[in-house]
C-alpha cells in the first residue's frame, strides 16, 4: 500500500481471501467458507509483535522463495506457527469473546474444520450419516469432543480479522481503497454447503451435486470450464428455502463490505442466467443455461444493505439480458484490453469504442496471461502485433514496451477506473502468470519480491497517472 500511495494510485484489487483447499490447487475461487479468512495470509511478524511467537520461530520460512509459493511447506510452517501462537493466546480476553459472540458463521466453520481434521480431510458428504446431515444431536456431541480443535480455529479467525483491521487502518491512512472479490459460487466441500444444504442443489441421498457450475466453450477454453461447484436453489417452491438463500447472500455481502470498500462480483452473469452441467460429464460442453434470480435479488439486497459499491465481472458469453441487468443496477462492467484486438473494429473492448465512463478497464485479469507473455505468444501473429502497437501510436520495435502501451491505452480511456495486474506494471512474462483457466495445477503461486516495488517504478507509474488526470484527490 505504501508503494501504491507513492505511485499516485487510489485502489488495490486482490483475489478472494477465503481459506483455500490443497485439493483444488489452493484456488481462491474454491474456498472452504464464504466468510472465513485464509490463515495463509496471516503475518508471522504481527504474531511476533503481539508476543504469540518468538523470533526463532520464524526460522521455518528462511528457505522459502520470494518469487513463488510452494504451498505444502508453507501450509505446514504456518500451521506450526499458529498452533504455537494459539497455545500462548489468552482465550478469555474481551476482544476475543466479543468476536466469537458477534460472528454468527463461526460455529459452523470451526466445527466443519475440526471435523475435516477428524476425518482426515475427507469431504463432508462422506462423513458418518448423522454428522453429514448436520443433525443437532451430532453437532452437540462433536462440539464437546472437539473443543480443542474448535478453539484453535476460532483463534485463527480472530487473528485474521484482527490483522485485517490493521490493514484497513493502514489503507485508510494511505488513501487506498480496498477492492475485494466475491466468487459467485462456493466449493462443495465447504462449511456453507454442509451447514445450509437446503439452499444448494444436492442429491438428497448422496448429498453430492447432480449438476455443477461452469461456463460453456469461450475464448478461455474450447471445451468450456467445468468448475464443479454446487448450484443454488434459486427457484425453490419452498418460500423458507428462498428466504434462507437470500439471507445467506445478504450476510455474505455484508461480511465482504466489512472488509473492503468495493467488491468485484466474479461471474456476475450468473445472477441473470447460469450454466448447469451434469456432474458426470467430463467437460462443460453438454450443459444448459438456467435462469438466475435477476434484478429482484439486488433490489432486496439494497433494501437490507443500502447502495452496493460493486464492479460486475461481465466477461465471457454475455447477452443483452446480462447487459440490461448490469445497466439497470448501475454497476460498472469490465473492459479487458487483451480481448480488444480481434480485428473487429466494433469490438467493445477497444478504448475508442467505450460508450460510457461507467466501466473499469484492465490490461488483463488473473485469468489472462501477462501482457508481455500474451504479446509474445503464438496466440498472436506479427500482423496482430503491428496493429496492437499502432493503437498506441507505437512502432513494433519501439522502446515503449507492450505492457506500457496497454497501460497508456487504459489510462487514456474514458473508463472511470483503470486497473493493472502487478505483473503488467513490472513488465513480467508468462512465467509470472497467475492462473490458466481449464488447468488444475501450477496456478496461484506467483509472488512479487519486495525489491521489484522500487521508487523508479512508482515514479514512472505516478507520471502516467498524472498525465491522464487520474491522481487521487487527497
Amino acid at each position: 500500500m505504501d508503494f501504491l500511495a507513492s505511485a499516485g494510485q487510489s485502489c488495490w484489487q486482490f483475489l478472494p481471501t477465503g481459506p483455500t483447499d490443497p485439493l483444488f490447487d489452493n484456488s481462491p475461487y474454491m474456498t472452504r467458507s464464504a466468510f472465513a479468512g485464509s490463515p495463509l495470509l496471516l503475518s508471522p511478524i504481527l504474531l511476533q509483535e503481539h508476543g504469540l511467537i518468538n523470533k526463532n520461530d520464524l526460522q521455518v520460512f528462511h528457505n522459502s522463495s520470494k518469487y513463488h509459493t510452494s504451498y505444502p511447506p508453507v501450509i505446514h510452517a504456518k500451521q506450526q506457527l499458529l498452533q504455537q501462537a494459539h497455545s500462548r493466546f489468552n482465550m478469555n480476553q474481551k476482544a476475543f469473546t466479543d468476536f466469537r459472540d458477534s460472528t454468527p458463521w463461526l460455529d459452523d466453520y470451526t466445527l466443519f474444520m475440526a471435523c475435516h481434521d477428524r476425518f482426515a480431510g475427507q469431504s463432508w458428504n462422506t462423513w458418518p450419516a448423522d454428522i453429514s446431515a448436520h443433525t443437532p444431536a451430532a453437532l452437540k456431541q462433536l462440539r464437546f469432543e472437539e473443543q480443542e480443535r474448535i478453539s484453535y480455529y476460532e483463534f485463527e479467525q480472530f487473528e485474521f480479522y484482527r490483522q485485517w483491521r490493521i490493514l484497513q487502518k493502514h489503507a485508510d491512512h494511505a488513501g487506498i481503497r480496498l477492492i475485494g472479490d466475491i466468487p459467485f459460487y462456493i466449493s462443495t466441500d465447504s462449511a456453507d454447503v454442509w451447514a445450509h444444504q437446503d439452499i444448494f442443489d444436492l442429491d438428497p441421498l448422496s448429498r453430492r451435486p447432480e449438476h455443477v457450475a461452469g461456463v460453456p466453450p469461450d475464448y478461455f477454453s474450447k471445451t468450456g470450464q467445468k468448475w464443479g461447484n454446487p448450484l443454488y436453489r434459486w427457484h425453490s417452491k419452498d418460500k423458507k428455502t428462498n428466504d434462507k438463500l437470500n439471507k445467506w447472500w445478504a450476510a455474505r455481502f455484508q461480511a465482504v463490505f466489512n472488509l473492503v470498500d468495493i467488491a468485484r462480483i466474479d461471474h456476475f452473469r450468473g445472477f441473470e442466467s447460469y450454466w448447469a452441467t451434469p456432474a458426470h460429464e467430463e467437460t462443460a460442453m453438454n450443459g444448459q443455461w438456467l435462469p438466475g434470480p435477476g434484478i429482484s435479488f439486488f433490489t432486496d439486497l439494497q433494501e437490507k444493505l443500502g447502495p452496493l459499491p460493486i464492479i460486475a465481472e461481465d466477461l465471457g458469453e454475455i447477452t443483452e439480458a446480462v447487459n440490461d441487468l448490469r445497466e439497470n443496477l448501475g454497476f460498472p462492467g469490465m473492459k479487458v484490453l487483451q480481448f480488444a484486438f480481434d480485428n473487429n473494429p466494433n469490438n467493445d473492448f477497444l478504448p475508442h469504442n467505450y460508450s460510457t465512463s461507467n466501466c473499469v478497464v484492465y490490461t488483463g485479469t488473473h485469468d489472462n496471461n501477462t501482457t508481455v507473455g500474451w504479446f509474445l505468444s503464438s496466440e498472436l501473429t506479427n500482423q496482430d502485433r503491428l496493429k496492437i502497437k499502432a493503437h498506441a501510436n507505437q512502432e513494433i520495435h519501439s522502446s515503449n514496451q507492450i505492457h506500457n502501451d496497454l497501460i497508456y491505452l487504459a489510462m487514456s480511456s474514458i473508463a472511470r477506473l483503470s486497473i493493472f495486474p502487478l505483473q503488467d506494471i513490472l513488465g513480467f512474462g508468462s512465467d509470472c502468470r497467475m492462473n490458466t483457466p481449464g488447468t488444475s495445477q501450477g496456478n496461484w503461486s506467483w509472488r512479487c519480491a519486495p525489491e521489484f516495488l522500487s521508487p523508479e517504478v512508482a515514479s514512472s507509474l505516478k507520471k502516467s497517472t498524472a498525465l491522464f488526470n487520474r491522481l487521487p484527490n487527497l
